[in-house]
């Protein structure tokens, strides 16, 4: 009797585990992306609700990379951990994932921060209703959309706002392609998370005052969209003279001068050819180059 329990138990596991390591990639992106959104941006949404009371600029500046962290280590060993589009267009242009991956990333990405800000929304509604009287503000003093999505500063042009993402961008990947470098300090499997963490702690910290310092078309355009659906309406698109596409179309941009600064700069110039991006055949040990592509394939990014 028990041996038929246990081949009863096999059998039913071995129904839902998935077979296409693609299958895999795509849950795993959309379970890591879903943890940050939800955990990140409840770090801004229990500063706000608190007025101030049960968190600010610092527990936000530090707890939503942690966030990313978290993300990491649950995704990263599956699909490398990228929860956002910018990282995974990167890997793909710089040979680091195949082409054919990439919607399939994009799209549980997107899916996985949507359905953050839908479960981030469930549990923090009775603070949202109370917080300004049953009304879901986009601006002014009671403003709340901006748990959900990134906001310009009243100072902030577009071009300004443009080259802001493109910068830190650049800056996420420079960094990002340094700790995957195994011929420059690249940083120890475990500890690759944390590092990324910290990286976007620096970032957020020095580069965050004039709009939030997004640096994800998932992890903004997402929540923005289901605070549209909501009950912010479309203010949510129209405020900051059209912002909404800045946090989009910038890390779009800045990953790949990211990817090509620290490739032209640091990786072609590594004595052995077999290290980096710029692999030229050996005539004794030649690998295909799909192979390679896997090989440099990043493990973890935010």
């Amino acid at each position: 009797m028990q041996p038929e329990k246990a081949q009863l138990g096999k059998s039913f596991k071995q129904k839902l585990v998935l077979k296409s390591s693609l299958a895999k990639e795509t849950l795993s992106e959309f379970l890591g992306t879903f943890i940050m959104i939800v955990l990140g941006c409840g770090c801004i949404a229990q500063a706000i609700l608190s007025r101030g009371h049960f968190g600010g600029i610092v527990t936000i500046n530090v707890g939503f990379p942690m966030a990313v962290a978290m993300a990491i280590y649950v995704s990263g060993g599956v699909s490398g951990g990228h929860v956002n589009p910018a990282v995974s267009f990167a890997m793909c242009l710089f040979g680091r994932m195949k082409w054919f991956k990439l919607p399939f990333y994009v799209a549980a990405q997107f899916l996985g921060a949507f359905l953050g800000a839908a479960t981030l929304f469930g549990i923090y509604y009775d603070g949202l209703m109370s917080f300004a009287g049953g009304q879901l503000l986009v601006e002014g003093e009671n403003a709340t959309a901006h748990i959900f999505a990134t906001y310009p500063a009243p100072y902030l042009s577009l071009t300004n706002a443009f080259a802001d993402q493109v910068v830190a961008t650049t800056f996420l990947l420079v960094v990002v392609f340094a700790i995957f470098d195994s011929r420059n300090m690249a940083v120890p499997r475990g500890l690759v998370p944390l590092v990324i963490g910290l990286l976007i702690v620096v970032i957020a910290s020095s580069l965050g005052l004039n709009s939030g310092c997004a640096m994800n078309p998932a992890r903004d355009l997402s929540p923005r969209l289901f605070t549209a659906l909501a009950g912010w309406g479309t203010d949510v698109f129209t405020a900051g003279n059209n912002f909404w596409w800045i946090p989009v179309v910038g890390p779009m941009v800045g990953s790949i001068f990211g990817g090509l600064i620290y490739v032209l700069v640091i990786e072609i110039h590594h004595p052995d050819p077999d290290s980096g991006l710029k692999a030229e055949p050996s005539e004794d040990k030649a690998e295909p180059l799909e192979d390679k592509a896997e090989k440099y394939e990043l493990s973890a990014v935010m």
